[in-house]
């Protein structure tokens, strides 16, 4: 054999595999078609790379909608905290920010894809670069290899698929994994982008009348039927001339494109107001107003939202923000405030891949065995990071999911390795 264990792909999955494979002692050789290691480590978090996030386990599982479950056993091998206690032995000290997310010290992402490889050099990883792979070699029904798109073939006990999803493609997502897993026999579900901001063809929308508004601290909602409500996510948010983005709506962008798979639009529900009820919002607006009688309707109201917001919410309940309180019935007041505590609008899709910085969907997680990343219907080939069926939101969880399933991955195709090199 020329290797013990090969790597497809040198993100962060792919880095992490390669490292731990070799650091038991295995011959590994890491594959990447792009002109650059650790590129999507290098463009997250905003360039400072979000290495992992500080919370219990249990949390960050929460935190992972697409098949989170699947990750207990990887857990249990390698967490959060042995992330963290990783990079400070590579010299990457790591400091805490708000919600538990993990940055280094220098905000330099690159500081961590350079530490990752500099330890890939230095347990002697051999890494071919600009070099695609064809596909991936079975014989007897298992794992000999792979064969490179000049026809090289080079043999390995072990092959490891870290080649990522299909998002952010200027990285080198761009699927070729799920042709290696269909070429063993596996499904892949179906593919969508997450955590992307949200398309709608409502008219305040393609009219652009509230394109640039930020809103901090709401709660949005995708609705399912009979107006039931599928997930609620707590964050700020902001009018596009596209539709909605920003945290709230990048969380929600998963349930609308698996809701989309049935149904032409999307309901969702915008509250701007979660702290409190519709009789308190009802009851704040009324103060407001009647501590400024003589004022204008959007003078008044004007310490409650933006200009162009109020306006177009005071429009849809019916009231003309030009008159005084009085001149309102205490109905239209009733319903302005159900407006502030449920607005609610249709979507139609997101934006593509391209914007995406998460694929949905991928290598089926039934047909792996989570304990190992391996595959249950070709032995000696195994899987991690965004290429399986696995997603979840920004914050550091996604990159924790890939560093932790590329270390047990590491960790299983070096013993696999060293169990067919004893067979012989």
């Amino acid at each position: 054999m020329d290797f013990d264990v090969i790597v497809i792909g040198g993100g962060p999955s792919g880095l992490m595999a390669a490292i731990q494979a070799a650091e038991k002692n295995k011959k590994v050789l890491l594959v990447e078609k792009g002109p650059k290691l650790g590129r999507k480590l290098i463009l997250s978090g905003g360039g400072r790379c979000n290495v992992t996030n500080r919370l219990p386990v249990e949390e960050i599982i929460r935190h992972v909608p697409g098949n989170g479950r699947f990750l207990y056993s990887a857990f249990h091998q390698f967490d959060n905290e042995d992330i963290i206690l990783f990079f400070e032995k590579l010299g990457v000290a790591l400091k805490e920010e708000d919600h538990g997310r993990m940055f280094p010290v220098s905000n330099s992402a690159r500081s961590v894809a350079d530490a990752m490889v500099a330890r890939m050099e230095k347990l002697g990883v051999t890494v071919y670069m600009k070099t695609p792979v064809k596909r991936v070699l079975y014989e007897n029904g298992q794992v000999r290899g792979i064969e490179l798109v000049d026809g090289q073939i080079k043999q390995a006990y072990s092959v490891i698929v870290a080649v990522g999803g299909k998002s952010v493609p200027r990285t080198g997502s761009t699927g070729d994994g799920y042709k290696f897993a269909m070429d063993a026999g596996h499904t892949i579900t179906e593919l969508y982008p997450t955590e992307v901001p949200i398309t709608s063809l409502e008219p305040f929308i393609t009219k652009r009348i509230l394109q640039g508004i930020s809103l901090r601290d709401v709660s949005l909602s995708v609705l399912g039927k009979k107006n039931k409500v599928v997930v609620t996510h707590r964050m700020d948010m902001i009018f596009t001339h596209f539709g909605i983005s920003g945290p709230a709506a990048l969380r929600c962008s998963m349930f609308v494109n698996q809701a989309l798979r049935k149904q032409e639009l999307v309901w969702m529900e915008l509250d701007l107001f979660p702290d409190d009820s519709a009789s308190e919002v009802q009851k704040n607006v009324v103060q407001l107003l009647e501590e400024n009688p003589k004022k204008a309707i959007k003078n008044a109201l004007s310490p409650l939202l933006q200009e162009k917001l109020l306006l177009f919410l005071l429009e849809k309940a019916e009231i003309n923000p030009e008159n005084h309180y009085k001149q309102e019935s205490p109905k239209k007041w009733e319903a302005f405030a159900a407006l502030l505590k449920s607005f609610i609008f249709t979507v139609n899709g997101t934006l593509d891949f391209e914007k995406a910085f998460v694929t949905g969907g991928g290598v089926k997680t039934k047909e792996i065995m989570p304990k190992e990343m391996q595959s249950k219907l070709m032995p000696g080939l195994f899987f991690c990071g965004e290429v399986l069926d696995i997603n979840g939101y920004t914050g550091g969880y996604n990159i924790t999911c890939a560093l932790v399933t590329g270390h047990t991955a590491g960790e299983h195709a070096a013993r696999f390795a060293s169990l067919r090199r004893q067979q012989g």
